[in-house]
C-alpha cells in the first residue's frame, strides 16, 4: 500500500483536503495528514485523525512514536508529498527553501516526488512572486495541479479555486505510478553543447545550457535508475545522486560514452554535440589583423550514429533541435541513425529553445507514430520521454538485454 503525506494549509480549500483524503483511500492509499498552524483554523486535528486513523503533525517539536523525529520519520516513510490546498505562502517557503513548520520542513527533508496543488485569491495566484515561485517549483519536479476559475471565497471571480477532488487525487495517483518504475535500468545522458578550441583563447559551441539533460538526468534518477550523466560545459550545479563525467569536446564526450556504456539498458542523447571542429588548433593565440580570417573545419565524431550501430537490446532516445520541416527531418535522423525515440523540437518557437526551462515538441516513434507534448517545463517533458522509455522497457521485458559496447 502506497503512502501519501497530505499537507493541508491554512485556506478556506482545507475542507476539501478531508474529500481529497477519503477519494485516495478508497484507491487503496494510506494517507497521513500534516497541517500548519493556519490550516487548523479551518478543519481541526481531530477531523483529520478521524479520517486517516493516524494522528495529525502539526507541532514540530512534538516527537513521533518511539522518540522519533516526526518530520524526518515522516518524509522517510512517504512515497509523495501531496500538498492541496497550498497557500501562497506555502508555495513560497518550498520554493525559497524556508522550514518554520511541520510542513515546510517535511517538504525539504523528503526525497518522494511532491504534488502541489495552490489555491488562492485571483490576484495573489496571479502575483509575479508567486508564478515566479511555481515557476521554480516545477524547474524542481514538482508537479503542479491548477486551481480553477469560478467564484472564489473572497468574492472575486477568477483563477485560484482549488482544483476538483478527481483532478487532484487522479495528478498525485499518475506520480505514484511512475515511482521507481526505473528501477534495475542503467539510463546514461548526455547533456549540454560540446566545445571546439580554435585557439587557447577561443571556441566554437553552440547555444545549449544543458538543461533539458540535466532534467532528463533528474528525473530518470528519481523514478529509481542508476544514471550516468555525460555533460557538456554548462553553469548548472551536478544534480545529487548522478554520476557526473565533466567533458568538453566532442571527441571527449564519445570516449566518455563508449567507456560507460558497458551494463547501460538506456541512452537519452540529449546533448547538442558540435557537428564540427577546426581542423587545427593554433598553439597560441590568433592576432587580428584587417584581413579576413578562414577556418577549415572537420568533421566530429557522430556519437548518435555509433551508438544506433551497436545498440543491441539498449533504447535508445535522441534528439532533433530544428528551425524548419520538423517532423520531417526528426523521423529522417530516426532512421538513419537507428533510434527508438526521438525528440524533435522548434527551436525558433518561443518557450522551445535553449536556455530557458520550458520546451514543448513531438516525440516520435519507430512505428511511425508520435506523441505532441505542448509547453510545459523541461521536467515535465523528461517525464513524459521516461514514460516512452518505460514503456518500450515493458513490452521487452522478456527479452534479455544486449549490452555489447
Amino acid at each position: 500500500m502506497s503512502v501519501v503525506v497530505l499537507g493541508v494549509t491554512g485556506c478556506i480549500g482545507a475542507y476539501k483536503a478531508c474529500e481529497v483524503l477519503r477519494e485516495l483511500q478508497r484507491r487503496d492509499v494510506d494517507v497521513h495528514v500534516v497541517m500548519t498552524a493556519a490550516a487548523t483554523r479551518f478543519v481541526t486535528p481531530m477531523t483529520f485523525e478521524a479520517l486517516s486513523h493516524h494522528p495529525v503533525f502539526h507541532d514540530q517539536w512534538a516527537l513521533g512514536e518511539n522518540g522519533g523525529i516526526r518530520h524526518v520519520s515522516l518524509a522517510d516513510d512517504a512515497d509523495l508529498l501531496l500538498v492541496a490546498p497550498a497557500t501562497a505562502n506555502s508555495v513560497g517557503k518550498f520554493a525559497r527553501g524556508i522550514a518554520d513548520d511541520a510542513l515546510s520542513t517535511l517538504y525539504l527533508a523528503t526525497r518522494a516526488p511532491v504534488v502541489v496543488a495552490p489555491a488562492m485569491n485571483v490576484n495573489m495566484y496571479g502575483h509575479a512572486s508567486v508564478q515566479e515561485n511555481l515557476q521554480t517549483l516545477r524547474a524542481r519536479g514538482v508537479s503542479i495541479v491548477e486551481p480553477g476559475s469560478g467564484y472564489l471565497a473572497c468574492g472575486w471571480l477568477g483563477r485560484g479555486r482549488l482544483a476538483e477532488t478527481g483532478e487532484i487525487v487522479d495528478a498525485a495517483l499518475a506520480v505514484l505510478q511512475r515511482q521507481r518504475d526505473l528501477e534495475g535500468e542503467t539510463v546514461l545522458v548526455t547533456a549540454g553543447p560540446t566545445v571546439e578550441d580554435i585557439d587557447p583563447v577561443r571556441f566554437v559551441s553552440n547555444r545549449s545550457t544543458g538543461r533539458m539533460g540535466y532534467r532528463v538526468a533528474e528525473a530518470a534518477r528519481d523514478r529509481g535508475a542508476r544514471v550516468v550523466l555525460v555533460s557538456g560545459p554548462t553553469s548548472l550545479p551536478a544534480p545529487p545522486g548522478v554520476e557526473l563525467v565533466n567533458v568538453r569536446s566532442a571527441a571527449d564526450m564519445e570516449r566518455a560514452v563508449q567507456q560507460h556504456l558497458p551494463g547501460v539498458t538506456v541512452v537519452v542523447a540529449a546533448a547538442a554535440v558540435s557537428d564540427y571542429r577546426p581542423a587545427t588548433v593554433a598553439a597560441t593565440k590568433l592576432k587580428k589583423s584587417d584581413a579576413g580570417l578562414s577556418l577549415s573545419l572537420a568533421r566530429t565524431p557522430d556519437i548518435l550514429k555509433g551508438l544506433g550501430a551497436a545498440k543491441g537490446g539498449r533504447v535508445l532516445v535522441g534528439f532533433a533541435a530544428e528551425t524548419d520541416d520538423l517532423l520531417r527531418h526528426a523521423r529522417e535522423k530516426l532512421q538513419v541513425k537507428n533510434l527508438d525515440l526521438i525528440v524533435a523540437n522548434d527551436v525558433a518557437a518561443e518557450g522551445s529553445g535553449f536556455g530557458g526551462e520550458t520546451n514543448a515538441g513531438s516525440i516520435l516513434r519507430r512505428d511511425g507514430t508520435h506523441a505532441d507534448v505542448p509547453l510545459g517545463t523541461k521536467r515535465a517533458m523528461a517525464d513524459r520521454i521516461l514514460d516512452e522509455v518505460r514503456a518500450i522497457r515493458a513490452r521487452a521485458v522478456a527479452v534479455p538485454v544486449t549490452t555489447r559496447a
